[in-house]
């Protein structure tokens, strides 16, 4: 029977744990809400009153929020329609610091947003486009604007602008008036253009009697100061062109359109906050801004972001607006690809008087000025969309695509703001994100797995040969073409120990920026752990040289670099995690001892993720540990946020973070402290064990044989026979021996072997395995005897080491979901997993302790704890001894934290080195 040992998981998180500032974005933020997809990242494409296509145009005023549901920049599906959300403070943007209601059934209570009312089609789920335009027909309209009384929708693909005088209330309500067009039924182009004809407008916006319009294929700005009564009316200013009537050459091979103070190219949103105007100028790639509304033609623009002057249009235009990050080999500055104050492609430009937001497309972003600029390419104060101001993970090919992460945006091509909240439409990903402002920042990876935290890389270099006076060692540490060289001359008083600690101390002193040194006494070995987290450790490289060249010592490094950096930030369903910060509650508090539910508020403090409250096992001011629902594997990314409430009543909420998540990322947990961290291992059994495993192929009348000492038990295979029904008959003739009994292993066709007495006594019985020569069926003792009886459940300590052969336990978390549906079904989020004793995650695990292969004998979710799985490995029987022997888990690619622990072989004969 498999052996599970008590150990209380809360134990083990805590034992492995250690005044408001004004609310505002932060740089990295993920969106609060979600509107028109069931999760962030579902992506849903059949439309109905919940679900958005490409979504380009956004608009809010007086608790209604209207959505245009199409776009022009090819992002699908393509609904030819506008919906109308109403009573958006109640019903989708919930206050910030209120509780999100938990609705029994749905796992993405932040996913909110029904429409009232759908423009364009007759119903919700219909998708007819029109190519005669009527009253009511839309063709891909990409902007809305709306100030709580009236709707205007840039129906873009029929070069007209349609106006409602009150905000519809029936589903494909027909239009009162049209601009750009004489009639409701006719879509034609003007070129030379008019002062009442448009052509593919893509901007539209209402600022009190004023109607403004970015008739973008005629690269100019077209405002009606008083708001329109007729069909077809003509505007009253224009900008970006020396009059009305100017033609347009679109095609820029024929005739070259150079950036000017008074000119725009393909301006695709014109906005204004009562008393300035904003241009996204998409084809010079910058914002103009007109620090008063302007009331005569072709006025020119006071400011300019985006670019250094106002003559200017590169594209990112980095060298001109960012820092130099260094100098090439000429001596010449570097300059990153962008910064904060670089835009491609602008879409969108909004100002509520304080701040401004840009929503750069090209780079994926929003740009947050926290007060609005005062000089020409001023670099934005926060960056929404991405996590840093020189990164776009949504299109660099550096960075993995994460399918509609919840901190991440494709091309955002429209804002709308209702004073906490800002809404951006989102369409590559069929959706429109709803980023708040919130009190306090944390770290963008905050949320890691609890046992890992982080999974730093590692590399060895091992001494040899003799320790000789003036010979000299070095060792270079290199990351990306930054080389750290290290020299130690040898003392005629050093020893192969003080020569280990001279060299800790020399890399550790400066200290190099990239590795700390330690040392493995038993091996003679320097081990150089990373001091980034993550996969980035795995790109420092090591190597070593000895002078002179008839040098007596010797350098051999275990790779020439660093392995083993693992991104613990990525987590899986079901994973116990942590959540790091500061000031995240007052006083430290765990759940009760024992709880068969945990709760989802201690010391008023909540976890939400995707808005559904996390079952907490502890909170405290630097740290949450949750599990995260097992029912997110329907996804790949939440949003993640604390809101704690205070004794001296303030309510305050953490930024929302990002948690990426993927099916299986194991973490093992091991005692604070520097990484490699000593890992929470136990002995498995006060009584002798050795496997036998069962392999190969099935042939009638093959014979299996296990022998015990010189007793052997056969069993010969029959054609009906598989591997597992001929280790179950061999378990039961092993049974008849009267020292040791078998049982089936939890993993694979293996037979687990153990001594009937406990305690030494079962130490070093014989067991071997062997088939009929041409066998098809293979049988392989992992030990040639039994071993290590020990008091079952004890710790691994330096007191009481593990043995070459022994069976450990460890523990972990982040295994992912069962394999067994009816199994899973029992592992319920937040409760005590009541399930089946055996049981094994989806994923297959492997192990390495001391460099060489352990062998899995069982991985499953612990009976009787939350999130806690406890994996069986079987170690090496020739393992040397080491103090710190390193051991990891792995599934697919995602390989654990390491750990170590103590083990002894006690056949092994010491030999110092000669000093």
């Amino acid at each position: 029977m498999m052996k599970f040992f008590r150990m209380n998981p809360f134990a083990i998180l805590l034992a492995t744990a250690s005044v408001a500032v004004p609310a505002d974005f932060f740089t990295g933020q993920a969106a609060r809400l979600v509107i028109g997809q069931e999760t962030f990242t579902a992506q849903g494409d059949t439309p109905n009153p919940n679900t958005l296509g490409g979504a380009g145009g956004v608009a809010f005023a007086n608790n209604i929020l209207v959505v245009a549901d199409a776009n022009r920049v090819g992002a699908g599906p393509l609904n030819h329609r506008v919906l109308i959300y109403r009573n958006v403070a109640s019903d989708i943007a919930l206050p910030i610091n209120a509780e999100v209601p938990q609705i029994p059934g749905k796992l993405c209570p932040a996913c909110r947003g029904t429409a009232s009312v759908v423009l364009g089609q007759a119903t919700f789920t219909a998708n007819d486009l029109k190519l005669i335009p009527t009253n009511a027909s839309l063709r891909q309209p990409n902007a809305v604007a709306t100030d709580g009384v009236r709707l205007l929708v840039s129906d873009t693909d029929n070069n007209r602008i349609l106006i409602w005088n009150s905000i519809p209330t029936q589903n494909n309500q027909p239009a009162d008036l049209v601009l750009g067009q004489e009639n409701f039924t006719t879509s034609r182009v003007v070129n030379p253009p008019t002062a009442s004809s448009l052509r593919g407008p893509q901007g539209v916006w209402i600022q009190g009697s004023r109607v403004m319009v970015a008739d973008t294929s005629n690269n100019r700005v077209l405002i009606w100061n008083n708001f329109p009564t007729r069909n077809n009316q003509a505007a009253d200013v224009v900008l970006g062109a020396p009059d009305f009537t100017t033609r347009v050459e679109l095609d820029l091979a024929v005739t070259r359109i150079d950036a000017k103070a008074d000119n725009l190219l393909n301006p695709v949103s014109v906005t204004s906050d009562g008393q300035r105007v904003f241009v996204a100028d998409l084809g010079f790639n910058r914002v103009m801004i007109w620090n008063t509304i302007p009331t005569s033609n072709t006025r020119p623009a006071d400011l300019v972001l985006g670019q250094p002057d106002l003559t200017s249009s590169v594209a990112n235009n980095s060298p001109k607006l960012c820092k130099a990050t260094g100098k090439d080999d000429k001596g010449a500055d570097l300059f990153p690809r962008l910064c904060g104050a670089t835009i491609e492609f602008p879409r969108f430009v909004l100002s509520d008087g304080k701040r401004l937001f840009v929503a750069d497309g090209g780079n994926d972003r929003i740009l947050v000025y926290n007060s609005l600029p005062v000089r020409n390419g001023q670099a934005a104060d926060t960056i929404l969309g991405q996590v840093g101001e020189s990164i776009n993970r949504s299109s660099d090919s550096a960075y993995p695509l994460l399918r509609a992460a919840t901190d991440q945006l494709r091309t955002p091509m429209s804002l709308a703001w209702d004073g906490t909240n800002l809404y951006v439409a989102d369409p590559f990903n069929r959706r429109v994100m709803v980023f708040s402002t919130h009190d306090q920042p944390i770290p963008y990876t905050a949320v890691r797995n609890s046992a890992s935290l982080d999974v730093f890389a590692t590399g060895t270099i091992g001494l040899s040969g003799t320790v000789r006076e003036n010979d000299e060692i070095t060792i270079n540490v290199t990351r990306e073409g930054t080389k750290n060289t290290y020299t130690y001359k040898i003392a005629k008083t050093d020893t192969v120990t003080t020569l280990l600690n001279n060299l800790v101390r020399v890399i550790n002193s400066k200290p190099d920026p990239y590795v700390t040194a330690s040392i493995i006494p038993d091996l003679s070995t320097l081990l150089l752990t990373a001091r980034e987290g993550g996969e980035g450790g795995n790109r420092v490289e090591i190597s070593t040289s000895t002078a002179p060249t008839d040098a007596t010592i010797v350098l051999t490094t275990g790779g020439a670099f660093l392995t083993g950096g693992q991104d613990a930030a990525r987590v899986a369903p079901g994973t116990i995690i942590s959540l790091l910060g500061d000031k995240l509650s007052e006083v430290a508090v765990a759940a009760p001892a024992g709880a068969e539910k945990l709760p989802t508020e201690l010391g008023n403090v909540q976890l939400y993720l995707d808005g559904k409250l996390a079952p907490l096992f502890l909170v405290s001011p630097n740290r949450i540990n949750a599990q995260l629902p097992w029912e997110f594997y329907d996804r790949n990314s939440v949003s993640a946020y604390v809101r704690t409430r205070f004794s001296d009543g303030r309510v305050v909420t953490t930024m929302p973070v990002a948690v990426q998540i993927i099916p299986q990322n194991p973490g093992l947990f091991a005692i604070e402290g520097t990484d490699p961290r000593v890992g929470v291992v136990q002995h498995f059994s006060s009584r002798s064990t050795g496997t036998v495993s069962v392999d190969g192929g099935i042939k009638a009348g093959d014979v299996a044989t296990v022998v015990i000492e010189d007793r052997e038990y056969s069993y010969t295979v029959k054609d009906t026979d598989s591997l597992a029904s001929v280790r179950d008959a061999l378990i039961v003739e092993i049974n008849k021996d009267q020292q040791v009994e078998a049982y089936a292993a939890g993993v694979f066709t293996r037979i687990r072997l153990r001594a009937r007495t406990a305690g030494e006594a079962g130490n070093g019985i014989k067991y071997s395995a062997k088939t009929n020569e041409g066998a098809q069926v293979i049988l392989t003792a992992t030990t040639p005897n039994l071993c290590c009886a020990n008091t079952e459940g004890a710790t691994v300590t330096e007191a009481n080491p593990a043995l070459p052969g022994q069976t450990i336990v460890v523990f972990g978390t982040g295994l992912g979901r069962l394999k067994e549906t009816f199994a899973q079904d029992l592992a319920l989020t937040g409760g005590v997993y009541r399930g089946p004793v055996l049981n094994e995650p989806s994923a297959f695990v492997s192990s390495l302790a001391g460099g060489k292969t352990a062998n899995v004998l069982y991985a499953g979710l612990r009976p009787g704890s939350i999130g806690l799985y406890e994996v069986h490995l079987e170690l090496n029987s020739d393992l040397p001894t080491n103090s710190a022997t390193q051991l990891t888990i792995a599934q697919d690619i995602y390989v654990s934290n390491v750990i170590t622990f103590p083990l002894r072989n006690p056949t092994e004969v010491v030999v110092q080195p000669a000093p």
